[in-house]
């Protein structure tokens, strides 16, 4: 079982900056990537960020820029550095890891879900 517990969250004044962090446990054979997605109130969960093993990385257009994704593979761990925050930033953001994970020799990959940690940029 693995899971992924998100960090960092909180309420900002519009310009400032917040740092979300995620950490995967479990029976983790091999992160190939990990990413970051948020969700406005009425409307659908959108990408944010991801970055693979190898460290490519991918943004959505409206944060490139102002935001940085990253990772500490040590530590099982990807960051979200989120500078010049705008109220439209607000949002519940979701991490997310594709896994591969130790099961007796089959070791398949599975997609999970963080909880989510809220972000709110007020004007």
């Amino acid at each position: 079982q693995v899971q992924l517990v998100e960090s960092g969250g909180g309420l900002v004044q519009a310009g400032g900056s917040l740092r979300l962090s995620c950490v995967a446990s479990g029976s983790i054979f091999k992160i190939n990537t990990m990413g970051w997605y948020r969700q406005a109130p009425g409307k659908q969960r959108e990408l944010v960020a991801t970055i693979t093993s190898g460290g490519s990385t991918n943004y959505a257009d409206s944060v490139k820029g102002p935001f940085t994704i990253s990772t500490d593979n040590a530590k099982n761990t990807v960051y979200l550095q989120m500078t010049s925050l705008k109220p439209q930033d607000t949002a519940v953001y979701y991490c997310n890891a594709k896994i591969t994970v130790l099961s007796g020799g089959r070791n398949p990959t599975y997609t999970y879900w963080g909880q989510g940690t809220q972000v709110t940029v007020s004007s």
